[in-house]
């Protein structure tokens, strides 16, 4: 293969009119997220390399056929396009980043909540989160563009799926971003290990919310925080200092989700 086509094949950017980059495809890889990306519409595909003991698995997550053709490989092969230490299980897809939609047409797709995340640069803690977030039905996850992780391979793993379903936008500023999920009507909620009042004990009601969190070392920026309506913390022990940014996003989208299912059902 010359050179040109195996960086292509490997997810290099290319050229693209203009001397404009296109953005780089992404190796995805494992069961999961491989199903996932093969079966959303929004995707554009490019290869499908699987070994012969992986197949089964894949048809039985998602029945072909499939927009790509699989290409049989060892599983050495592919690891070797791959970062070290992938867990593949057999299947790596190379694929396009997805589309970011509009912050107003995510909105509107669903009324759940938002997580917003203040300088997370961990992809599988960012995964993790889409996880959570497509579990307990939130609208969308936002990131900050220069200072978050971009579409992985490990993102996706970590996501299991979700990548596809949970918009991920990335956006400029967060606290214009939080001042414009204000005028879309949503509550901005801060985790804070240390304000005073808990997430449940906060008397948030009926108020649609953007759960924001920041990084495990600094937590939320100033300005993050300043923009912020109400400052909340996770009840907890003193058996430990902190949460991991995911676990923490979990229990948060849990209790809401669990304080606005116990509100239905008393209503």
């Amino acid at each position: 293969m010359r050179h040109g086509a195996a960086q292509q094949a490997r997810g290099s950017p290319r050229r693209h009119g203009h001397g404009r980059e296109a953005p780089a495809a992404v190796w995805l890889h494992g069961l999961h997220a491989v199903a996932a990306a093969l079966g959303n519409p929004r995707r554009r595909l490019r290869r499908l390399v699987a070994t012969a003991e992986a197949l089964p698995a894949l048809t039985a997550a998602l029945p072909g056929p499939w927009p790509v053709t699989p290409e049989p490989a060892e599983a050495r092969a592919i690891a070797a396009l791959l970062p070290p230490g992938s867990v593949h299980q057999g299947l790596a897809l190379l694929a396009e980043p997805l589309a970011q939609p509009p912050l107003q047409e995510a909105l509107g797709v669903s009324d759940g909540p938002v997580v917003v995340l203040d300088q997370v640069t961990d992809p599988r803690n960012v995964g993790a989160i889409l996880r959570s977030a497509a579990a307990f039905g939130a609208a969308a996850v936002i990131v900050q563009d220069r200072h978050a992780p971009v579409e992985s391979g490990a993102m996706a793993r970590a996501a299991a799926g979700a990548l596809e379903r949970v918009p991920l936008i990335r956006a400029v500023n967060i606290a214009r971003t939080l001042e414009a999920l204000k005028r879309a009507g949503l509550w901005i909620v801060g985790l804070d290990g240390q304000a005073p009042v808990t997430l449940e004990g906060a008397g948030l009601g009926d108020r649609r919310l953007a759960l924001v969190l920041g990084a495990e070392d600094g937590g939320l920026r100033r300005l993050t925080r300043e923009a912020c309506d109400s400052l909340v913390r996770l009840p907890q022990t003193r058996a430990v200092e902190s949460l991991n940014v995911s676990v923490a996003a979990s229990v948060a989208l849990y209790a809401v989700m669990a304080g606005r299912l116990g509100r239905e059902c008393s209503a």
